[in-house]
C-alpha cells in the first residue's frame, strides 16, 4: 500500500475497468467464434432476422446461435428488437467485422485470443522456471497466422507495400530474384509469384507445417516460379543471390535475429533492398503507454513472440522491440539507415525499406 490516503473514487473506477475487461475478454472470444462460423458474414447480408432464420442461413445449430447472439446483443455489437425477436448487424459494425472491411476485419484478429489461451499453462510454467514455449506447442498458430496475414497480404501487398520501394514493381515485372524470410504458410510468396510471373520467388521457414501449406497453395495456383524450402533463417548460406528480400512480422520472433539480419545482408545483391515489415512501436515503454494496441502487443509477445525465441535459448526480442532497436540491428547487420513507412490497411506494422550500406 502507498503512503497516501486511499482514493475511493480511483478504486471504484478501477473496479469498473476490471468489470469491462472481463466482459471484453469473453466478447473477444465470441467474436472469434463468429469469425470462424461466418456468422458475421451471414448477418451482414440479412435483413433483421430471428435466431432460427440466422441459424438456417449459416447452416448452424440454432440453440448455439441464440446464445451467441445474447453475447453480441449485450455487448452492443448486434441490435435486437424484442417485439419481433429479430437481430441485425448494423452496417457500421459489419465494416469492422467482415470481409467488407478488408484488412480492417477485427474479427480475424480476435482469433489470437483462443490461440494463445491454448498455451497459457506452459507460459505460466516458463514464468516460474524460465525458458520458453516452442513453436510446436502452438497447434493452431500457422492456421491462425495464415488467416490473419492472408487478409492483409491480399489487401495491401501488391498495391501498397511493394510500391514503397522505388522502381520495385517495374523490376518485378521484368523479372528479379526474391526471397521471403520466415514465410510461414507462403501466401505472400505465392501472391508475389502469381502477380509477377517473370520473377523467381523463394520462401524460407523452419516450420514443416508452414512449408507444406505453402506448397499446397503453389500447386493449386499452378505456379512454376516458386521455391519453398525448410531453412533455419539464422543459418542461411546464400551470398549475393537475391534482388529483394522481405520479412513480414518474422524478425522479432527469431532466436538469433542478429544472425538472421546479417544473413539477409549477405544474401542481397549490392543493389538489392530489404523490405522488413514489423510491429510499429517504440523501444521505450514510456512511449508506448498511449499506443492504442500496446496491451495487445505486449500480451501476444509474452504468449508467443518472446517465448518461442527463449525456447531456443534465443535473444527474446519480443514483438515490441520497437523502431529504435530495429534501426540499431539493421545498421549492425550492414544496412543503411532505413526509411520507415505506414501502409493503409495495416494498423499494426511499420514498413522498413533498407538498402545495403555502401561498401
Amino acid at each position: 500500500m502507498g503512503s497516501g490516503a486511499f482514493d475511493d473514487g480511483k478504486a471504484e473506477a478501477f473496479t469498473a475497468r476490471m468489470l469491462g475487461t472481463l466482459n471484453d475478454a469473453f466478447v473477444a472470444m465470441m467474436i472469434g467464434i463468429g469469425r470462424q462460423t461466418d456468422l458475421f458474414e451471414v448477418m451482414a447480408g440479412l435483413a433483421p432476422s430471428t435466431s432460427e432464420e440466422i441459424a438456417r442461413a449459416a447452416n448452424l445449430n440454432e440453440r448455439y446461435v441464440r446464445e451467441w447472439l445474447g453475447a453480441m446483443v449485450t455487448s452492443r455489437i448486434v441490435e435486437y428488437d424484442p417485439a419481433k425477436r429479430s437481430y441485425v448487424l448494423p452496417a457500421e459494425h459489419a465494416a469492422s467485422l467482415t470481409s467488407a472491411g478488408g484488412a480492417g476485419n477485427w474479427a480475424t484478429e480476435m482469433l489470437w485470443v483462443a490461440c494463445m489461451g491454448e498455451v497459457e499453462q506452459r507460459v505460466v510454467k516458463a514464468f516460474r522456471e524460465g525458458g520458453g514455449v516452442p513453436y510446436s506447442a502452438f497447434e493452431r498458430f500457422h492456421q491462425t497466422m495464415s488467416v490473419v496475414s492472408g487478409e492483409i497480404f491480399d489487401e495491401t501487398l501488391v498495391e501498397r507495400t511493394l510500391p514503397l520501394v522505388p522502381r520495385l514493381v517495374e523490376r518485378l515485372e521484368g523479372g528479379i530474384d526474391v526471397l521471403d524470410v520466415g514465410c510461414g504458410s507462403g501466401h505472400a510468396v505465392n501472391v508475389m509469384a502469381r502477380t509477377f510471373p517473370k520473377s523467381r520467388v523463394t520462401g524460407y521457414d523452419f516450420s514443416e507445417e508452414g512449408i507444406a501449406a505453402g506448397r499446397a497453395e503453389t500447386q493449386v495456383w499452378g505456379l512454376g516460379n516458386v521455391c519453398l524450402e525448410r531453412v533455419d533463417a539464422a543459418a542461411m548460406v546464400d551470398r549475393e543471390r537475391f534482388d529483394l528480400i522481405t520479412a513480414f512480422d518474422s524478425i522479432h520472433d527469431q532466436a538469433q535475429p542478429r544472425n538472421v539480419l546479417a544473413g539477409i545482408a549477405r544474401a542481397l545483391r549490392r543493389d538489392g533492398t530489404f523490405l522488413m515489415v514489423d510491429v510499429r512501436a517504440s523501444s521505450r515503454l514510456e512511449e508506448n503507454v498511449d499506443l492504442p494496441l500496446a496491451p495487445y502487443l505486449y500480451s501476444i509477445s509474452t504468449m508467443h513472440c518472446m517465448t518461442v525465441s527463449l525456447a531456443l535459448d534465443g535473444e527474446g526480442l519480443g514483438a515490441v522491440w520497437g523502431e529504435q532497436k530495429a534501426r540499431e540491428l539493421l545498421r549492425e547487420a550492414g544496412f543503411a539507415d532505413p526509411t520507415v513507412h505506414q501502409v493503409r490497411g495495416d494498423p499494426i506494422n511499420s514498413f522498413y525499406v533498407a538498402p545495403l550500406r555502401p561498401a
